[in-house]
């Protein structure tokens, strides 16, 4: 179906009075964007078998197919995790079969009036080597699966008739340090334009200078004619709030043969700023008129706010100091895979909002464009990260067999894509690179922070230094804006001390690592900790050799007015890199995250929560299910100042914040408690002894019955929309069975289908879309996707042994 959504949107806008010609200007169908989503076709690796499946995009090929020990072993020397002699990893990437070839097809019609259109084809990321064929002729390749490009298919369509669009993708062994995904994996579109046109990201918008009285607005735009000869033009540009104009600029201007950039400046009285709290969205609406008729349209966004990084008193926002409260984020949506989901991306952004997070780093790569502008509507500041590797390789056949052809494009592909953006506030030109450890290094990172000078000299560079000895030593530190320190609290003192004119942050800190529902006694401090049973503690003490606690990361911000603030590894679980146990099968996900892999909060959500949000927060933890006498060890994370313990109403001794000691400065601890069943309670106190807040845990019976619940209950009916439905295994009380591992049944009638299953297990080999899945310590997640009809979805959970339960959804195209 073909759809002309700017068309529809010109009309609104002239019924606004966008254009301030004396002449109403007659629209000729100037631009038309059309979503390739539906009707492809997709073969995988075999191109003999002639065996193609219909797919929708985004897609990833790999996410549906089992786990296996031996897709792309890697036997590498990790220099980032301090190793020095070469190990076995089984897990790295996934286990999943990324690696290999992928074919799509997908048919195009274009009419006859479309032979006076140029006709581009845009892709948000395809993952990789792609190569784009159209009627069997090569139109163009781009290699790197994490960029977004576009190409012209005008020379080679074949109008009035179907056409044959192919992409050919190959992800190669050895060409990732984590699950990069397979496939078409981001949205795909067809535009159509007049012959004279606003180019792809042909915007730059830039407010120079902010008052609370006005706003200046400086456009510059590019613009293209690709006619037989120069054409005289009306550039109309207007400025949006809320869906009123409020500046306008016609001027004319007289176009040559193909690129032409032109610049205006407008003012808007009294901006609305851009902020965390009030995240002020304008939109530029830039028209080009070709005597009485209007040839293109095309929208911008930006927004009025400003951002200054200091040495000595950290980052500014609006004027005010503001400290990150960041969160490095992958680009894989979990047991949806990397295929792009904005409903999906929305949830965990909304996840991380309730946690306090004020800031987003997309790591180690460009993100999917639709994160960088969730970042500007839900107020958080994005620090765009382009790669990982340089020319120096990680892996064998990663990005430095692009470098030297590639590196210029792919980065000023990014800037160029994303620089409107008001959240957006540095650009990460690299992390952890091994030009660290090259006297020549600084070179490259010289290179690209001038690349970022040249195409947007409004934000900074910055990359992620874990070698910090390396990066001073060789320049890298200096060649960049702004250093960024991977794990380094210790070290922030010294930099501040050593280079006092250097403006700094806490590019990627903690990697504590944890399984959700894991506790193992007593609570205490591990160092690349490996258990029999492969998993982390979940009281978050845990850590890699290289790493720390968030308790150790808390002090050394706090103490660092200088330090602009810290980006944890990880929000979100991901697929890939099973640290600590890279060697150990089966592990095929990371135990980094603040949040499990199907979407379940650990109890470090609530560690973070109580030190970064205003809510009060009063979480304790472990479970109470354990052997009678056992010696337990009890943690309250809570940003109450003093609390008071109960078992079974007798109390266990009241605690109190103590700043001389690490773990009792961010957290109540009770170590060496005697286990007995029942109930055991928290109260937070206030100055004078009183209750104040309240939690209990008490011990659960037996397994009775199925417990669901979801994130919403009204949904899009679009056909994409997910919805996150939390089951949990409970007694005949309704409290939640801890160690409970049921195997779950999943049915859906209605207006829904299963998307993805999982339970946040690392060591788990269950399939992601069986409409079945085992509960880890307790829980499990189904992901629920609305079709495109109108009406209602109901999900059943049942198991044998257990009271069923369901719930039910409405879908509509009203919400």
């Amino acid at each position: 179906m073909r759809t002309n959504y700017l068309l529809y949107l010109l009309t609104i806008f002239v019924g606004l009075g966008v254009s301030c010609q004396k002449v109403e200007k007659i629209n000729k169908n100037n631009r038309e964007v059309i979503r390739l989503t539906d009707q492809w076709e997709f073969q995988y690796n075999d191109t003999l078998a002639n065996q193609w499946e219909q797919v929708t995009v985004p897609h990833d090929w790999a996410i549906s197919m089992p786990f296996d020990q031996e897709i792309d072993k890697q036997d590498v020397i990790v220099l980032e995790d301090g190793e020095r002699v070469p190990k076995t990893r089984t897990g790295r990437t996934g286990a999943l079969p990324h690696i290999g070839k992928g074919f799509y097809k997908k048919s195009l019609y274009f009419s006859k009036e479309d032979q006076q259109k140029k006709v581009f084809i845009q892709f948000d990321g395809a993952m990789s080597h792609a190569k784009v064929y159209l009627n069997k002729q090569f139109v163009g390749t781009w290699p790197y699966g994490y960029s977004s490009f576009e190409f012209d298919l005008t020379p080679f369509i074949q109008f009035n008739q179907d056409n044959l669009l192919e992409v050919h993708l190959e992800n190669k062994s050895l060409s990732s340090r984590w699950y990069p995904g397979a496939g078409i994996y981001r949205e795909v579109r067809i535009v159509k334009t007049n012959p004279v046109y606003v180019k792809n990201w042909g915007t730059f918008i830039t407010t120079p200078q902010i008052t609370a009285s006005k706003g200046n607005v400086n456009i510059k735009t590019s613009v293209e004619n690709k006619t037989a000869q120069a054409q005289n033009i009306e550039l109309i540009q207007s400025i949006f709030f809320k869906n009123q104009r409020v500046s306008t600029s016609t001027k004319s201007f007289k176009l040559n043969k193909n690129n032409n950039d032109i610049e205006i400046d407008l003012e808007v009285e009294n901006p609305q700023w851009w902020s965390i709290e009030t995240p002020n969205l304008y939109k530029v609406v830039t028209e080009i008129a070709v005597g009485n008729e209007i040839v293109d349209i095309y929208e911008s966004q930006f927004g009025f706010r400003t951002i200054e990084f200091t040495s000595d008193k950290g980052f500014f926002l609006n004027g005010k100091p503001l400290k990150f409260k960041g969160v490095c984020l992958h680009h894989d949506l979990g047991p949806l895979g990397a295929a792009h989901n904005l409903s999906a991306w929305k949830h965990r952004l909304l996840k991380m909002k309730e946690m306090g997070a004020n800031a987003i780093r997309s790591t180690h790569n460009p993100s999917d464009p639709s994160l960088v502008q969730l970042a500007d509507e839900m107020g958080f500041l994005f620090v765009a990260e382009a790669f990982d590797e340089w020319e120096i390789a990680k892996t064998e056949n990663g990005y430095n067999t692009l470098w030297h052809d590639w590196a210029e494009k792919d980065l000023v592909a990014l800037i160029h894509r994303d620089r409107n953006h008001p959240s957006l506030i540095m650009w990460s030109i690299g992390n952890e690179i091994r030009e660290q450890n090259d006297p020549n290094g600084a070179k490259n990172a010289q290179f690209l922070t001038d690349i970022v000078h040249r195409e947007d000299p409004t934000r900074p560079s910055t990359a992620g230094f874990n070698n910090f000895k390396g990066a001073i030593k060789n320049g890298l530190a200096d060649a960049v804006d702004i250093p960024g320190w991977n794990y380094k609290p210790q070290k922030y003192e010294a930099f501040h001390k050593d280079h006092p004119e250097w403006k700094m942050y806490g590019s990627e800190t903690a990697s504590t690592v944890s399984s959700r529902g894991e506790y193992f006694f007593p609570a205490k401090e591990g160092k690349h900790k490996i258990r029999p049973n492969l998993h982390s503690n979940s009281f978050d003490m845990d850590f890699p050799n290289w790493a720390q606690t968030p308790d150790r990361e808390f002090r050394a911000q706090e103490k660092s007015d200088f330090i602009m603030g810290e980006f944890v590894w990880t929000g979100y679980d991901y697929l890939g890199e099973p640290t600590p146990y890279n060697e150990q099968w089966p592990t095929k996900s990371s135990y980094f995250g603040i949040i499990d892999l199907a979407g379940i909060p650990k109890d470090r959500f609530y560690l973070y929560k109580s030190h970064w949000s205003e809510e009060k927060v009063l979480h304790l933890l472990p479970h109470w299910n354990w052997e009678e006498g056992q010696t337990v060890s009890v943690h309250c994370y809570t940003n109450y100042d003093k609390a008071e313990l109960f078992l079974n109403g007798r109390s266990l001794g009241i605690k109190s914040k103590d700043a001389s000691t690490l773990y009792d400065t961010y957290r109540l601890r009770w170590d060496n408690i005697t286990y007995e069943a029942g109930e055991l309670k928290v109260v937070a106190l206030n100055e004078k002894g009183e209750v104040i807040a309240e939690e209990i845990k008490k011990t659960a019976g037996k397994p009775n019955a199925i417990r669901v619940e979801a994130d919403r209950y009204e949904v899009t009916a679009n056909g994409e929309e997910v919805v996150y439905a939390t089951v949990s295994v409970v007694d005949q009380n309704g409290i939640i069975c801890p160690k409970a591992d049921h195997l779950m049944q999943f049915e859906v009638e209605g207006q829904g289908t299963i998307r993805a299953v999982g339970n946040g297990d690392p060591t788990s080999l269950e399939s992601f879309v069986a409409p079945q899945r085992k509960a880890f310590n307790g829980k499990c997640m189904v992901i629920l996707q609305s079709t495109k009809e109108e009406g209602k979805m109901t999900l059943k959970v049942t198991s044998k042994g257990l009271s069923s339960s369901e719930l039910t959804i409405n879908t509509s195209n009203s919400i």
